[in-house]
């Protein structure tokens, strides 16, 4: 795919070319809302593995680790939903809006001790003991770790790039706001996913 033909591929020849599982290239570093002892922004550190499966579904699992390097991992998200494709956006030639919902699935996996500890400190009623490598969906539920409100659909307003057979959504905001409304749509872009 060369430049000019992903600036000009209709929504159906994005999603077909979207079509399949794209990985990170290597760890990414994201800020948090969380801040430092200094003030500074806490980062933290993911990798991600996206599958794109054809009308407008997708299944995305994130891999959140303690360091840079990604050798101490501490969680496992899972979602699965669907995309709605909202237009064009500005960031680059070829750029569409869309919301990601995850309205099919949800669900956690510690992957650390201490983790699953502060999950069972801080995750609300309804849920098992948290224990490593046990997932448990928080679909539909309250879960205040990560903002999830019982009966709504975890859902974020991103973009998405295909270029040179890279994938591109939007990068986070320097001050660690969430992508949660169209005011908070990304302007930037994220490292890329490449094809696994």
């Amino acid at each position: 795919m060369n430049q000019k033909a992903d600036a000009t591929m209709s929504l159906e020849q994005i999603r077909e070319a979207l079509r399949g599982e794209w990985v990170s290239i290597a760890p990414e570093i994201r800020p948090s809302a969380t801040r430092n002892p200094d003030g500074s922004f806490k980062a933290f550190y993911l990798t991600r593995d996206f599958k794109y499966l054809g009308g407008d579904r997708f299944e995305l699992s994130i891999v959140n680790s303690a360091d840079p390097y990604a050798k101490v991992p501490l969680a496992r998200i899972d979602l699965r939903g669907h995309m709605r494709w909202q237009g064009d956006h500005p960031v680059a030639e070829g750029a569409r809006k869309v919301d990601f919902v995850a309205d099919e699935d949800y669900a956690v996996t510690p992957l650390a001790q201490p983790f699953a500890d502060i999950l069972d400190r801080v995750g609300g009623a309804g849920y098992a003991k948290w224990e490593v490598n046990v997932p448990q969906r928080v679909f539909g539920k309250s879960f205040a770790p990560f903002g999830l409100v019982e009966g709504r659909n975890f859902m974020e307003y991103d973009l998405v790039y295909l270029h040179r057979d890279m994938l591109f959504w939007g990068a986070r905001h320097v001050d660690g706001r969430g992508f949660d409304s169209e005011a908070n749509r990304p302007t930037n872009l994220q490292i890329p996913l490449v094809r696994r």
